[in-house]
């Protein structure tokens, strides 16, 4: 593909092996610059995101959270955390829609600057989020919707072409 963009969006993958190489603070800022430009339902950005980056806090994070084990070694984690109440319509509704734009945005911004990471789910297991909630002092009005462990990939990893052209229907079933 010759469109960078395009080529960023169908090469990434989920990375789940680091290399436990720490990610500097202005890379996490350039990640997080990408998550806020994500789309919002009228642009309530119902959103707020909590950057771990202590190795006490990652390994709690890794003890509690079962499909998240890849924290161990990876050099930061960024929860992608909702806020349901921010407005009386939209953000109560879209929340969830809104923050997984974020998280996409996320993922590839990641994959642009040759970093790795995977989506690891928090909500809707209440447990999940309560753990996350009690480790990182997430007041109970937000909402962590998951965990993303990002760090430099211990290998290149295999790009998977998951185009279905069986998937696609032009103008009705």
């Amino acid at each position: 593909m010759e469109n960078e963009t395009l080529n960023t969006i169908c090469s990434r993958r989920s990375v789940r092996s680091f290399t436990g190489e720490a990610i500097p603070r202005e890379t996490l800022m350039r990640i997080l610059r990408a998550a806020m430009a994500a789309p919002s339902a009228v642009n309530m950005q119902p959103w707020t995101f909590v950057v771990v980056t202590n190795r006490e806090t990652l390994d709690e994070l890794c003890a509690k959270l079962p499909y998240a084990k890849m924290l161990d070694k990876a050099g930061a984690a960024i929860v992608v955390c909702g806020i349901p109440d921010k407005d009386e319509v939209f953000s109560k509704d879209y929340w969830v829609m809104d923050c997984s734009a974020a998280s996409e945005n996320i993922l590839l911004a990641c994959h642009a600057l040759g970093l790795g990471a995977v989506w690891t789910a928090v909500y809707v297991d209440m447990e999940r989020v309560a753990d996350v909630r009690t480790i990182l002092n997430v007041p109970g009005n937000i909402v962590p919707l998951n965990v993303i462990p990002i760090g430099v990939p211990k290998e290149k990893g295999k790009v998977l072409d998951k185009f279905n052209e069986g998937n696609i229907h032009w103008e009705q079933w």
